[in-house]
């Protein structure tokens, strides 16, 4: 139930249709007697940049979740970033302060490596293939960068934007090996799709599949089904495998904290959640 007393949490991105967030979090408050309700708003990239300081000057704002294709473009109408944000170029979650600064935080990555290590999977001294170098991508590498990965490969239609990201992770982690231009994943212990390609049917691969190594972890970042056409493919060449929805729930309890909401696990999640594909 909405009263006036409902505090929101904006859910901004294009296309709403992918959205899985709602069905997770509104369970949740609704369980724990929370007065919130998270709204998808299908804000267009040409009226991102005005909607947002506007949105957030509600009464009831208690933040906003940033999702594509907004999550760099938001970065430059922050008050304040913390430090993966300022690394991987990104930001997924924003708060206004009590002096009514825009603060902006980036989850995904943490989101990701956690559902890696949760695995079992090692992250330190390992070696990690990302593909899609915009906010979401950033975001895992970044993550896999302060969790000790020893190797990263880069790769993005975009070739500035990989180089870009390259040079932030080798300025805050100077031992860590970076390479970009190659989508090949032969060799890596970690695999990541981190672009759109798997959101609709037909859709290319990222990479190709057959050089996958069986032994390594492969994930998703894709929320629009349970399983991917790319993760279906590798998890018949013998690899392990992670949902792209696997992240939101590993990232959600820090989000919120981040809100000053009741934090909770990923497993309470799962059991509340109404995810639908």
């Amino acid at each position: 139930m909405i009263s006036g007393h409902t505090q929101l949490l904006a859910h901004l991105g294009v296309p709403t249709e992918s959205f899985k967030a709602p069905m997770v979090y509104n369970p949740y408050f609704n369980d724990r007697g929370i007065d919130a309700v998270v709204m998808p708003m299908g804000c267009e990239p040409a009226d991102f940049a005005e909607f947002l300081p506007l949105v957030a000057r509600l009464r009831n704002f208690a933040g906003a979740l940033i999702t594509m294709p907004h999550k760099v473009s938001v970065v430059g109408l922050l008050d304040e970033a913390s430090t993966t944000v300022r690394v991987c170029g990104a930001c997924n979650a924003v708060r206004r302060d009590e002096a009514g600064r825009l603060i902006g935080d980036m989850f995904d990555g943490e989101g990701f490596t956690r559902g890696v290590i949760r695995r079992g999977r090692a992250i330190s001294g390992a070696s990690a293939l990302v593909v899609g170098a915009g906010g979401v991508g950033s975001a895992i590498a970044a993550s896999l960068a302060a969790a000790g990965a020893a190797r990263l490969g880069l790769s993005d239609i975009n070739a500035a934007a990989a180089e870009g990201l390259a040079g932030r992770l080798k300025d805050a982690y100077p031992a860590l090996e970076v390479v970009t231009g190659s989508n090949d994943p032969a060799g890596y212990d970690i695999v990541v799709n981190a672009t759109p390609m798997g959101m609709a049917a037909g859709d290319p691969m990222p990479m190709p599949v057959e050089r996958i190594d069986p032994s390594a972890f492969v994930g998703e970042v894709v929320m629009k089904q349970a399983e991917t056409a790319f993760l279906a493919a590798a998890r018949a060449r013998g690899c392990e495998t992670q949902i792209g929805t696997d992240m939101l729930f590993e990232q959600i309890p820090a989000y919120l904290e981040f809100f000053g909401f009741p934090s909770t696990t990923p497993d309470e999640l799962r059991q509340l959640a109404t995810i639908e594909y």
